[in-house]
């Protein structure tokens, strides 16, 4: 994890890195329901504004890290492959044309989720404490500067559990760009440098499959252009 927390950096004027704090995010906001597939297999309406739920930092965890799974959270434990994006300077009442000049770089991440908390007789159907656990968004390995992808980003991303695939999408498939959710989410809030943001997930996810990760499965989440994150689930306690 210590590698991973120098990656996590902003730059200056002159393109020399600088420390975010301490280099951790102080906050994970991440989008729902933002993949076109991915409400289609959910059979749910395709949201007029982004769905927004939020993790902890102490969610965060790196590109390999183990991810520790606490005992009621492991029933319906559920991968979620994901575009993230690092803000690399306070952001707030941002334009669309704006947005990408706030944003240190984009990511891998997975947005894994203990469903059984999600459930609307378990908790109403709120998303944040099933998500919430400690290591459940892990990120990396690299951050990768927009200039060096299209815009919009249109890259292949691919989950795949015990190197069998489970999601293979495009990110031209999400139905908020990345300029509009950073607009969006930055109306009358500030966006802090680090703020990690995940931007929803594909279809392909285990939920609808009704096929949930167990302690020991591998989880890779790669997207074109910016490598990978693999973790294993840990059962460990």
């Amino acid at each position: 994890m210590a590698a991973f927390k120098r990656l996590l950096c902003a730059y200056t004027d002159n393109d020399q890195p600088a420390a975010v704090s301490s280099g951790i995010t102080p906050i994970i906001i991440c989008i729902g329901l933002n993949y076109k597939t991915h409400a289609k297999e959910a059979k749910l309406t395709v949201p007029k504004y982004p769905v927004v739920f939020t993790k902890p930092a102490d969610a965060l965890s790196g590109p390999t890290d183990n991810i520790p799974v606490y005992p009621d959270a492991r029933p319906m434990l559920d991968f979620e492959g994901e575009l993230g994006v690092v803000i690399g300077k306070d952001a707030k009442n941002v334009t669309d044309a704006a947005a990408l000049d706030f944003v240190l770089g984009y990511t891998a991440s997975n947005d894994v989720s203990a469903h059984n908390f999600q459930l609307p007789e378990a908790s109403g159907g709120q998303f944040c404490y099933a998500k919430s656990f400690d290591g459940f968004a892990p990120i990396g390995h690299a951050i990768v500067h927009p200039s060096e992808l299209p815009d919009p980003i249109a890259s292949r991303i691919t989950t795949k559990v015990n190197g069998e695939m489970k999601q293979d999408s495009n990110t031209d498939d999400m139905i908020f760009g990345v300029r509009q959710i950073i607009s969006h989410l930055s109306r009358g809030t500030t966006l802090r440098k680090g703020t990690v943001i995940m931007t929803g997930t594909p279809s392909g996810v285990g939920y609808f499959r009704k096929e949930f990760l167990n302690s020991g499965d591998v989880v890779e989440v790669e997207i074109e252009g910016l490598g990978k994150v693999q973790n294993i689930i840990s059962h460990s306690d």
